[in-house]
């Protein structure tokens, strides 16, 4: 298989989760200023949508979008309980994580990266995706991961994104769940390996 990314962006969930699921990737660097791969490659013959992340099946099948993405890799390895089995409540649950994330806090934080957007607009978008973060502090209360007792994609994909308000300048030190659950998700070994692959971290 192979994954393209770019470094700190919303690929680099299925980059965790892949290294969490211990199965064979390429992982093809694919800058989203430049859309052009490491062997020259125009990015938009690959994905005419021209954004990441991009799985890329060994039989040649492309899989766009980071929800989907995670939830194929964890159904590959249905031993490492990365996402509940199909079919269960649990299941539905991890979708609305994955929905709520997605559209709630990744969306939310889209209008920040846009230097065309006045700083005033970005003000409200910012107060807005604090508070969902909030909302998220307060479901972790009592909680060692999103799900419960199992790391699974959804905390991968939370990592990443609520990992944004540090370029933005987002202060969340008195969300002290989040803060928690972001020391214990940094510590992983997955974590630390796809963050050193990616150039942001020793």
């Amino acid at each position: 298989m192979k994954l393209y990314y770019s470094p700190g962006s919303c690929s680099q969930s299925p980059h965790i989760v892949l290294r969490e699921a211990g199965l064979a990737f390429e992982p093809v660097l694919t800058p989203t200023k430049t859309h052009k791969t490491p062997d020259g490659t125009d990015y938009y013959t690959i994905n005419p949508l021209g954004y990441v992340p991009l799985l890329e099946l060994d039989d040649g099948t492309l899989l766009r979008e980071g929800p989907a993405i995670v939830q194929y890799i964890a159904d590959q390895v249905p031993q490492k309980n990365l996402a509940p089995a199909n079919g269960t409540m649990a299941r539905y649950r991890l979708q609305e994580w994955l929905t709520f994330i997605g559209t709630e806090i990744h969306k939310g934080f889209s209008p920040l990266f846009n230097p065309a957007v006045p700083a005033e607009t970005k003000e409200v978008f910012k107060a807005k995706v604090v508070s969902r973060l909030e909302w998220v502090d307060s479901q972790l209360e009592g909680r060692e991961f999103l799900m419960g007792e199992h790391f699974t994609v959804a905390d991968a994909y939370l990592f990443v994104t609520s990992g944004w308000t540090v370029p933005m300048k987002i202060d969340i030190s008195g969300l002290k769940n989040l803060v928690a659950w972001r020391e214990r998700i940094a510590a992983r070994p997955a974590v630390q390996e796809a963050l050193k692959a990616e150039g942001l971290a020793k």
